[in-house]
């Protein structure tokens, strides 16, 4: 069962931001974030139990998030943030 996970990336001065992971193929165009007043981007996704990899696009450079659950690799041996789901 999914459940909603909010994520937080500060970019005030990105004029776009998507989130990227294994939970969807690493498509920039699935997950766009939204602005909010402050500077940073959100976004609520559901995911499944386990762990995830994924990265904040931000004007299309790859970023890796702060308060992720850790850095792991992905196929390619780049370092992408983790988040663990339980």
């Amino acid at each position: 069962m999914a459940k909603p996970i909010n994520f937080f990336c500060f970019a005030p001065q990105a004029r776009q931001v998507a989130l990227v992971g294994d939970f969807n193929d690493w498509r920039p165009d699935a997950h766009p974030m939204i602005r909010q007043p402050d500077g940073s981007w959100h976004i609520v996704v559901p995911l499944n139990h386990g762990h995830h990899h994924y990265q904040f696009l931000v004007d299309n450079h790859p970023t890796l998030d702060p308060r992720a659950t850790g850095v792991a690799r992905n196929e390619k041996n780049e370092r992408v943030s983790l988040i663990a789901i339980s």
